[in-house]
């Protein structure tokens, strides 16, 4: 059986992670893996009853590789905190990495709501993914291997997520899963939806333009 690594980046989260943590556990993976960046909460403590914590340097890139470097499964998962995947996205993932093509893939975006503003982003994301554009809310997947080959996430305060994906669309085949990753929609909640997506699109046409990430950060708020 493919052992699977699941590693989520963590800083403050202690509302949202033991449910994440709790399905995960059924799931049965190889090991699941919290990375800390100094989160002020519970964070840590509630985290150390269902999984493996490990203290690091605070960044979502940084927390990811630094837990990615002590992880010993066959495959790395990585999720957000604020995340619940549907039963069974484990095994997805073992089917879709039988075929020794397969390097990896994600899974479709389900973002909480069933109003009109949840439906607008779930189609945006469904559409952007057959471009290879999508993010780490949906559950980015791939080999270790392959992971190391790639170098890992790049040490970016934001779209850290979006480079690794372009890169891991352009090594090799993916596989994009049907089980859903339901997202949290706590940011364009608190922030309004058309101002979440003025933002999301500023900041990906100035990224693509060549601004530097540090630069694009301030634009990026906690809603933690």
């Amino acid at each position: 059986m493919i052992s699977i690594s699941v590693v989520i980046p963590a800083l403050n989260e202690e509302a949202a992670i033991v449910p994440l943590l709790r399905s995960l556990v059924a799931e049965l993976p190889h090991e699941i893996l919290v990375a800390d960046g100094g989160s002020r909460d519970e964070t840590a403590a509630r985290a150390a009853d269902w999984a493996k914590v490990i203290p690091s340097p605070r960044g979502r890139a940084r927390q990811m590789n630094h837990a990615a470097r002590v992880a010993s499964g066959d495959v790395l998962l990585f999720l957000h905190a604020d995340v619940l995947p549907d039963p069974g996205v484990l095994d997805a993932i073992r089917r879709a990495l039988a075929e020794p093509a397969v390097l990896g893939g994600n899974f479709r975006v389900c973002y909480e709501g069933e109003d009109a503003a949840a439906a607008a982003f779930n189609w945006i994301n469904r559409q952007r993914c057959r471009f290879g554009i999508f993010y780490g809310d949906s559950g980015i997947f791939c080999r270790r291997l392959v992971f190391e080959q790639l170098g890992g996430y790049r040490d970016m305060p934001i779209l850290e997520d979006y480079d690794f994906a372009r890169r891991l669309w352009k090594h090799g085949r993916l596989a994009f899963l049907a089980h859903r990753i339901r997202v949290s929609d706590r940011r364009w909640r608190k922030s309004g939806l058309l101002v979440t997506l003025w933002r999301w699109f500023w900041i990906q046409a100035l990224y693509l333009a060549g601004a530097p990430p540090d630069r694009l950060a301030s634009l990026y708020r906690d809603v933690r």
